[in-house]
């Protein structure tokens, strides 16, 4: 099992509103130069935030969400001050509540 973690929003908030796609495309390059795997991921409408165990939590988070993922925490602490109106959180996945939560990527 992994841990993931995320930051969620409206999806336009994400990806319209914020500067996102700059910030993503610069941990992109940066990872290249130091030949270091991606380790995030956006999400568009993530059915892991519709889970019974985030349920509660992504209540307050408007439809349709979007969210970026990450097995790097100090990533998505990074997030979490750069763009401040967002749930945090993180999950186990796969696991009976939560499918793989990257699945509908590919």
């Amino acid at each position: 099992m992994t841990t993931y973690h995320f930051v969620a929003a409206s999806e336009p908030f994400l990806t319209v509103e914020e500067p996102l796609e700059e910030v993503l495309r610069e941990r992109v390059r940066n990872y290249g130069e130091k030949g270091k795997a991606i380790d995030f991921w956006l999400v568009r409408r993530p059915a892991f935030l519709e889970a019974p165990a985030l349920a509660a939590a992504s209540a307050s988070v408007p439809r349709p969400a979007a969210a970026v993922v990450s097995t790097d925490e100090k990533f998505i602490t990074f997030l979490k001050l750069r763009l401040e109106f967002v749930l945090v959180g993180q999950f186990e996945s796969p696991s009976e509540a939560i499918p793989d939560p990257l699945a509908s990527l590919s």
